[in-house]
C-alpha cells in the first residue's frame, strides 16, 4: 500500500519506515484489545524506546492511506517486540485491530516521536487521559513510578473502569470521570481540582494532557494562563478529535 501525500510529506520530514508483524492479540475488555508484533527492526534503529514513544501506523480506508498514532506498550529491545492498544470504535484501525491475527502484517512510520522529562525530575505529576491514551499514560507512570501522580481519567464505557491501569496505590490516585457534554466534564472537573493541589508554587510540578484535541487545547490553556505553569513543566498533546 502506498501512503499517498501523507506519505511524501513524512518522507521530506525524514520519517522512517518500517513493517510489523502480528505475533498474536487480547481482548482485554469488550471495547479494548490489545496486539502484539515483532517490530521490524525500529527498537534497533532508533536505539530503544523512551516513556510515551509512539509510531505512525497506516490502515486502508476507502482505498485510501489512512495513518494514525498508536503509543508502544512494552516495548522490549532486545526482543525486538512491542504491544499497541485500541480503544475500540468504529473506524479502519479498529477493524483491523479486531481482524489482526499471527502473520498479518501493518506498515508504519516513525517521524514525531519525541518525549523527555523535564530537569530536575518533577515532584509531582498531573495526568489527565482518556482510553486513547492510556498506553501513554501507563508509560509514564511507568517512567517515574516513585513519583506522587494525581490522574484524571475520562471514560466512555462501563468497561472502561476494567481498563489495565497500571497503578502503585501508594502513590497514584485515580479519579474516573465519565465523559459528558463532549469533554466539559472533565475540564470542569480538574479545574475544581488541580489550583489546589498545585498550590501557590507549581515549580516543581510536571502537567500531562492528552485528550481529545478540544479538551486538551482548553486545559492546556487553563494551565499555562490562569495556573501559571512554565511551559517546561507541561506537556499536552490532542491524541484525536471528537466528532
Amino acid at each position: 500500500m502506498g501512503h499517498g501525500w501523507e506519505g511524501v510529506v513524512l518522507k521530506l520530514m525524514r520519517g522512517r519506515d518500517f513493517t510489523f508483524t502480528v505475533t498474536g492479540a487480547e481482548q482485554v475488555t469488550e471495547d479494548f484489545r490489545r496486539v502484539h508484533l515483532t517490530d521490524g527492526g525500529l527498537l534497533a534503529a532508533t536505539g530503544g524506546a523512551h516513556p510515551t514513544m509512539w509510531v505512525r501506523i497506516w490502515f486502508e480506508q476507502g482505498g485510501k492511506p489512512h495513518q494514525r498514532a498508536y503509543t508502544l506498550v512494552d516495548p522490549d529491545p532486545a526482543a525486538g517486540t512491542f504491544s499497541l492498544e485500541f480503544a475500540l470504535h468504529n473506524g479502519a484501525a479498529s477493524d483491523w485491530a479486531r481482524r489482526a491475527e499471527p502473520g498479518d502484517t501493518i506498515e508504519a512510520t516513525l517521524q514525531g516521536t519525541g518525549f523527555t522529562l523535564p530537569e530536575p525530575p518533577p515532584a509531582r505529576l498531573f495526568v489527565i487521559g482518556d482510553p486513547a491514551s492510556l498506553p501513554a499514560v501507563n508509560s509514564l507512570l511507568d517512567a517515574v513510578p516513585r513519583t506522587p501522580a494525581t490522574i484524571w481519567f475520562e471514560t466512555t464505557h462501563a468497561s472502561d473502569e476494567k481498563l489495565p491501569f497500571r497503578l502503585d496505590p501508594d502513590h497514584h490516585t485515580l479519579h474516573l470521570v465519565p465523559r459528558r457534554d463532549g469533554g466539559a466534564g472533565l475540564v470542569a472537573e480538574v479545574k475544581a481540582a488541580l489550583p489546589e493541589l498545585l498550590g501557590a508554587d507549581p515549580s516543581d510540578a510536571y502537567v500531562w494532557i492528552a485528550c481529545d484535541t478540544a479538551t486538551t487545547r482548553s486545559l492546556s490553556s487553563y494551565v499555562r494562563k490562569d495556573l501559571a505553569v512554565a511551559k517546561e513543566r507541561l506537556n499536552a498533546l490532542g491524541y484525536w478529535r471528537a466528532g
